[in-house]
């Protein structure tokens, strides 16, 4: 059979992306292998649209927030499952220092959709360490990733889209007008792999800066949650007294196993938040396709334009990945540019360096 797209991978980036093709009447045939501890399948799946220690607005949170909302809230209408949970974050200050650099900024028109409140100081709590008062967020939220996935796979599969299999590039026949894999002919492949983009040996050049991220699921008893908390770790209820914390950042050691480290340092970070007993009830690893300028990496292949790659959504994919998977439909489809910020060519140097050295 021949298909319009080939898809390798189907963590957040290639279940988004395949969404709007099929929509898009697009054919198409996924390749994934279903990792478990893929990244998208074990983070929280926040959107957050102010960014950091900083202060700072998520990079074109104004463009992509309305386009995930209405994204998430359309596939939660068409599975009938709610996955979606729109909630307001509270960024408890961590020091006076934090509060006077917020304070500083706090007076800027750009804030206006975003944030709901400045609470310089909040009253005594039972639960929660917040004497230093808290940015409440608005227009946050978060989304069950697994069940996400979950529900569109169990949808491919209805339809013999999709294929649970390792990608095997030894396979692969480029045409003159597409693609050959095995069985299967498509105009064009797109590689949506995560952190298994460093072994593609198409777009390997491309400057992935890997980082292991580790997370726990915890139960606090006699604790319900109005907020999503945040203060060096996030805290997001998943209900019945349930909470997911994280996340750990770690360059330098990417195996994907637990640790002890990491268990402790979450924990320690948590208590700082809940006053309450915790129970750790599971303990989650995956590798981040973080990338060096911060920014995602799509488009097509300098020289081999039946080749494209939609990755690097590190620790904002739940944000960005509706809009941008939209605008690299348009962009292969032959219709528009992408935004040079995310567009591969602005590394085509090192594509250009890479060979080189061959």
């Amino acid at each position: 059979m021949i298909y319009d797209y080939l898809v390798v991978g189907h963590g957040l980036a290639g279940a988004i992306l395949t969404c709007f093709l099929e929509k898009n009447a697009k054919t198409v045939l996924v390749l994934d292998v279903n990792k478990p501890n893929a990244a998208s399948r074990v983070a929280a799946g926040l959107i957050n649209p102010v960014a950091g220690k900083r202060f700072a607005k998520s990079w074109q949170v104004d463009a992509f927030l309305p386009q995930a909302k209405q994204f998430y809230q359309e596939q939660s209408e068409v599975f009938q499952t709610p996955f979606f949970h729109q909630k307001p974050i509270l960024k408890l200050f961590s020091t006076p220092e934090e509060q006077n650099t917020w304070m500083g900024k706090s007076t800027e028109a750009i804030w206006d959709d975003y944030i709901e409140a400045t609470h310089l100081q909040l009253p005594p709590s039972e639960d929660v360490h917040q004497e230093l008062g808290g940015l409440l967020i608005k227009q946050g939220g978060y989304v069950e990733l697994r069940k996400f996935l979950h529900l569109r796979e169990e949808a491919l599969a209805q339809r013999n889209a999709i294929r649970r299999e390792a990608f095997d590039f030894s396979q692969l026949e480029l045409l003159p007008d597409g693609v050959q894999y095995q069985d299967v002919q498509a105009r064009k492949i797109i590689f949506c792999e995560g952190a298994g983009a460093v072994k593609n040996p198409y777009f390997n050049w491309l400057p992935f800066s890997l980082n292991k991220g580790e997370i726990l699921d915890i139960s606090v008893k006699g604790f319900n949650a109005p907020y999503i908390y945040n203060k060096a770790v996030y805290v997001v209820p998943l209900g019945e007294e349930k909470y997911r914390i994280g996340a750990t950042y770690n360059w330098r050691d990417l195996e994907e196993v637990t640790t002890l480290e990491g268990r402790q340092e979450l924990e320690a970070k948590t208590k700082d938040i809940i006053k309450k007993p915790l129970q750790v009830t599971m303990q989650y690893v995956g590798v981040r396709p973080a990338v060096r300028d911060r920014k995602p990496l799509m488009g097509l292949h300098p020289e081999l334009p039946q080749l494209a790659v939609f990755n690097g959504m590190g620790s904002k994919g739940v944000l960005m990945a509706p809009l941008l998977a939209q605008q690299l439909m348009a962009h292969v489809e032959g219709q528009e540019p992408l935004w040079k910020e995310v567009d591969i060519a602005r590394y085509f140097p090192l594509y250009l360096a890479s060979k080189s050295t061959i």
